[in-house]
C-alpha cells in the first residue's frame, strides 16, 4: 500500500527537515520553500490529498496560498502551522472549512498525525 502524499511549504529550512523525519516514515512528504513552489508541486502531482503551509513566509503567506491553491485544487485539506498565535483570519477560515486545522509551532507530531488522519478518511 502506498503512502499517503502531504506537501509541507515552510521557509525555514529546519522546520523542513524535522517535518520531514518525523513524519516520513508514515507518509510520503514533499516540502518546498514557498507558496508559488508549492503550486508548482500540485500541477504537477494530482495524487496529494494533505498540505500544511506554514503562515509567515515572504512573497506569498500561507492564507495566501490556500487561496490560490483552493481555486485550483478544491478537494485538498489544507492544515496550517504557525508559531505565531492564532489569528482572526484564519480562525474565520477554519469556520468556514477552508482551512481544517490550526497548528502552532513547536508543532505536535501527534496532534498532526491525528488531524490528517481525520481529513483522509472523510
Amino acid at each position: 500500500m502506498s503512502k499517503i502524499k502531504i506537501l509541507y511549504i515552510d521557509d525555514e529550512e529546519i522546520n523542513l527537515r524535522l517535518f520531514k523525519i518525523n513524519l516520513g516514515s508514515k507518509y510520503d512528504i514533499t516540502t518546498c520553500h514557498t507558496g508559488s513552489i508549492g503550486l508548482d508541486i500540485l500541477s504537477k502531482n494530482n495524487d496529494i490529498p494533505i498540505v500544511v503551509t506554514d503562515m509567515r513566509m515572504p512573497i506569498m503567506n500561507g492564507i495566501e496560498f490556500v487561496d490560490k491553491a483552493r481555486e485550483l485544487y478544491p478537494d485538498i485539506a489544507y492544515f496550517i502551522l504557525s508559531g505565531y498565535d492564532i489569528t482572526e483570519e484564519i480562525q474565520n477560515y477554519i469556520n468556514q472549512g477552508v482551512i481544517k486545522k490550526y497548528f502552532k509551532k513547536p508543532f505536535n507530531l501527534r496532534e498532526i498525525g491525528m488531524e490528517i488522519e481525520k481529513a483522509i478518511l472523510k
